[in-house]
């Protein structure tokens, strides 16, 4: 009956553009009876301090998905079973590729938040060890129509949740209640007839909701936001691609205003460091993609690691990967924050699974390189790392369109060259995680190596904009391609551990206190290893899909994993004959 009621409610939702609030008795009272605590700031600052929550997307402000839980360990991860699902909105009109939801519920003292596809909104009371319950739902009328239904998580702040939304609108909701208290159109139709688009959860610090723009292959520039929590109201705006005028703007040396045709798009949530007040976001690749003679210079801020002020918006430092990019490795993923030892000496530290295959380490206070080593198996773009500065070794500051190796290098009127890795390689938004009583990093993403030509982009004017019609055509193909999961030792600077998986990974890694790291793949399998081996220990087959990552807590003094599907990525994988859906589930030992 509540699913019968959920549809006819959304289904007049999307027909009236109006915003729907599902309160569901008798749980409502029951949770507003006996919840009164609210996700406050100095909550947030000290999460990892409540292992039986998990109150940001990627675990605290460091983003290392790391629990200080035990329960589920090595030696009994191998009686955990399904102990309840639920299933989730937003499947409708989602096409051949389903939704893009990497996310995770968020959970507090036995209640969780998730949102799905289309942006509607969840809180479940999860207290019941054998179901999980709706307490309200809101859907905040997501015209399906010229969107995508993509989402990638919620944000708590005090008695506040906070969803970015697939049009464009970031909204904050009564926790208790569901009540939308505040909407606003954010990601809108840029200056120059784009659509920008939201493909990061929201992160919340010191009263500000920090957003960014991820349409930046689609024409837009990606940007990071401030919103005032309370309010809604926009306090700054910083823009990876600099305006003609601006910081960086030098780096674009092209003379079609390259800068307009969009680059940077981010993609995963940033970190926030609050010793310093800085929030640290990877940023994403130059467009045009693949032809960068079209966009000659290291196309600043493109491709890097930015530090923002949260009070000012304004850019503290920047790392740049990959200067002149042309593989389309973008470098949106997880920032980890941390504070280690590397050679010796203590550092505050930085931590990225670059897609172009290298770990780097960088002094979070300033962004100068520490050290960094390859990760991925076959990488062949460039020779190595300058130890000095982290620039690729053959990168050349004087030449306006870099070569790196002329055999993986691709330019205009080449033939197709192969590349490692490949273009959806290494690992991009998957969110990694971080051990910090073993000191080793885990990513998931994707092995191998691609083929491209050199295909030149034309503009239509001196004034901007692809011709696509002019431009010459681009051939790429695949020929390895595999997922896999990586255990790097952050002090060494060095693999110590990897497995192989048939099908590529878009979820994310979870480490535990008990020994284990969790993910979860495309065909369906939630998986298991030895945090130091990654000897596999556990696999559950849960019949769909999955693209989010595992989290996992604890109510009463029962430890349980939760993990959300969400649709599958139709790239060069081995397909299986499941079906897409939006459903929760959630383990725990016999």
């Amino acid at each position: 009956m509540l699913h019968s009621v959920r549809l006819r409610l959304r289904m007049a939702s999307i027909a009236a553009g109006v915003v729907v609030v599902l309160v569901v008795a008798p749980f409502a009272k029951r949770a507003f009876g006996q919840y009164t605590m609210t996700v406050n700031k100095d909550r947030l600052l000290n999460s990892q301090n409540e292992p039986q929550n998990w109150l940001m997307m990627n675990g605290d402000y460091g983003s290392t998905r790391y629990s200080k839980l035990a329960q589920i360990n090595r030696e009994n991860v191998k009686n955990l079973r399904m102990v309840w699902a639920l299933a989730l909105g937003g499947m409708q009109d989602v096409g051949q590729n389903g939704p893009e939801n990497e996310l995770n519920p968020l959970i507090d003292n036995g209640f969780m938040y998730t949102s799905d596809g289309w942006g509607t909104v969840y809180k479940i009371d999860a207290r019941d060890p054998n179901r999980g319950q709706f307490v309200w739902v809101t859907d905040p009328g997501v015209k399906h129509q010229g969107n995508a239904p993509r989402t990638r998580g919620v944000a708590l702040w005090e008695d506040l949740v906070i969803a970015n939304l697939p049009d464009g609108r970031v909204i904050a909701m009564k926790r208790d209640t569901g009540e939308i208290v505040w909407d606003k159109m954010i990601a809108a139709t840029n200056e120059f007839g784009n659509k920008e688009k939201f493909v990061t959860a929201p992160i919340t610090a010191e009263d500000r909701v920090l957003i960014a723009n991820g349409a930046g292959d689609a024409g837009t520039r990606g940007w990071i936001a401030a919103l005032d929590a309370r309010t809604g109201k926009e306090l700054w705006r910083w823009y990876v691609v600099p305006k003609p005028g601006d910081p960086g703007s030098e780096t674009w040396k092209d003379k079609n205003n390259a800068w307009k045709t969009g680059g940077g798009g981010i993609w995963q949530t940033g970190s926030y460091d609050p010793s310093t007040r800085l929030t640290i976001w990877g940023t994403g690749n130059p467009v045009p993609q693949y032809d960068p003679q079209s966009r000659p210079g290291d196309n600043l801020y493109t491709d890097s690691a930015v530090a923002v002020n949260i009070d000012t918006g304004k850019l503290a430092w920047y790392f740049q990967y990959t200067p002149n990019d042309s593989w389309d490795y973008d470098e949106v993923g997880v920032h980890m924050l941390y504070d280690t030892i590397i050679n010796g000496q203590p550092r505050k530290v930085v931590s990225h699974f670059g897609r172009n295959g290298f770990f780097y380490s960088l002094d979070r206070t300033n962004g100068r390189f520490i050290k960094g080593a390859q990760y991925v198996n076959d990488l062949n773009w460039t020779k190595g790392l300058d130890p000095e500065t982290g620039k690729p070794a053959e990168y050349n500051s004087k030449l306006d369109v870099q070569t790196y190796n002329p055999a993986a290098r691709a330019l205009r009127g080449d033939p197709e060259k192969r590349t490692c890795p490949t273009w959806h390689g290494g690992i991009a938004h998957q969110p990694s995680a971080y051990n910090p009583v073993k000191h080793i990093a885990y990513g998931v993403g994707i092995e191998g190596c691609f083929s491209q030509n050199g295909a030149a982009v034309a503009f239509k004017s001196p004034e901007g904009g692809i011709d696509q019609k002019n431009s010459e055509k681009r051939t790429y193909n695949s020929d390895l391609y595999y997922g896999s999961v990586t255990a790097f030792d952050t002090i060494n600077h060095k693999v110590i551990a990897k497995a192989i998986t048939d099908i590529e990974i878009r979820s994310g890694a979870t480490a535990t206190a008990g020994g284990l790291v969790f993910t979860a793949l495309q065909d369906g399998w939630v998986v298991a290893y030895n945090d130091e081996t990654l000897e596999e220990l556990w696999r559950f087959n849960v019949g769909t899909a999955l693209k989010g990552a595992p989290v996992t807590y604890t109510i009463g003094t029962k430890q349980y994993l939760a993990v959300q599907a969400s649709g599958r990525h139709l790239h060069p994988v081995k397909f299986d004959n499941l079906q897409d859906s939006s459903y929760l589930f959630v383990f725990a030992l016999n």
